[in-house]
């Protein structure tokens, strides 16, 4: 066990007999999602390092402290990447904030989420004990499978130390297209061209255009732009990053921005006064980015009519964020928190008051 390890685990355990709350902190770049942190904090930016990295093996293993762009780094030097295409919403980004937020970009729909990815984790749990779960193959659990229960968690059930995730090999050829078009129709056509064997890795609109990134070799990417149609977006690998890092201008607003997650062909919505919401559709269909000053449980009523369900992710009250859960599944939420953190120190009420 490394020094930092070590150090890290006896913070956990002092917090554990004292009853002290932890907040647990990485590359500082997610600590406005969730609800406001509470605790003395605990630091993982220096416990930071690739352990194993087999690239004929398409598997990586590091550090939870680790930054993203060092991790972009040593697979761009092999042709490779993370397929889930985390953003990193600053330059300090780690890879143990990623998993713990769960985050992933505009490739989620095609490729899979973070979850789908993360193979095996070592993490410290509340009590001061360090536990590994799966491994570095892609089957390796039978039964109930907690490395992708801690993806996220918020760093609620355990401080993650390590993390194995799958990797995948670069785009060989890429293109952006995009087509003139409403909302209404946007999501119609996204539909349609997601139920086609096109290597379509992303599909947005703004309202005005719908765009599509479109991955594969370079016939395949020939032949996909012939039957989209459209024009060529030159600009399209600048779009799809500004996208996943929220540095369009339509993210640059101080309303609530809420996150809408729906069935992909649910129609476009409207929430009364039209003047005061604004829409930005992600994910083909399945995310709806909206920005307005009506209240979360107005925006959330409206998701559940479309059979999904909404969050408030940013610049809004931070005391309710996550859409309530069913008391079946909240009751299942505290058991696990009980298990893996009986006196409830790891970043306590991020997720949920009481969790």
């Amino acid at each position: 066990m490394s020094d930092m390890t070590l150090n890290i685990q006896q913070q956990v355990e002092e917090a554990f007999e004292s009853k002290t709350s932890l907040n647990i902190i990485g590359g500082y770049t997610k600590s406005w999602y969730g609800r406001t942190p509470e605790g003395s904090s605990l630091k993982l930016s220096n416990h930071c390092g690739i352990i194993n990295y087999q690239p004929s093996e398409l598997i990586i293993t590091v550090r939870a402290g680790t930054k993203l762009s060092e991790i972009a780094s040593i697979l761009d030097e092999h042709g490779q990447r993370l397929p889930f295409d985390p953003p990193y919403f600053g330059d300090t980004a780690t890879i143990g904030g990623t998993v713990a937020c769960g985050f992933s970009g505009p490739r989620r729909p095609y490729a899979g989420s973070c979850r789908d990815f993360v193979l095996g984790c070592t993490i410290i749990n509340g009590r001061g004990e360090q536990m590994r779960f799966g491994g570095e193959v892609m089957k390796n659990v039978a039964g109930f499978d907690v490395s992708r229960v801690i993806c996220g968690s918020m760093g609620t059930l355990g401080v993650l130390l390590d993390i194995s995730l799958k990797v995948l090999p670069h785009r060989i050829s890429e293109q952006t297209l995009t087509i003139e078009e409403g909302f209404s129709t946007a999501i119609q056509t996204m539909n349609h061209w997601a139920s086609t064997p096109l290597p379509v890795t992303a599909m947005a609109s703004d309202g005005e255009r719908t765009y599509f990134r479109i991955c594969g070799t370079p016939s395949a990417v020939e032949n996909s732009r012939n039957q989209i149609g459209g024009e060529i977006f030159e600009e399209g690998l600048n779009l799809w990053k500004a996208i996943r890092e929220h540095s369009l201008d339509f993210f640059d607003d101080s309303r609530p921005l809420y996150r809408l997650s729906l069935p992909q062909t649910a129609e476009h919505l409207q929430l009364g006064d039209s003047s005061d919401s604004d829409w930005f559709i992600g994910w083909g269909g399945a995310q709806r980015w909206l920005k307005s000053s009506h209240p979360l449980q107005e925006v959330q009523k409206l998701a559940e009519l479309s059979g999904g369900h909404a969050s408030m992710f940013k610049n809004g009250d931070r005391e309710h964020v996550f859409a309530p859960l069913p008391p079946a599944l909240m009751q299942l939420h505290k058991q696990l928190k009980k298990a893996f953190d009986p006196n409830g120190i790891l970043n306590p009420g991020r997720m949920y008051r009481g969790l």
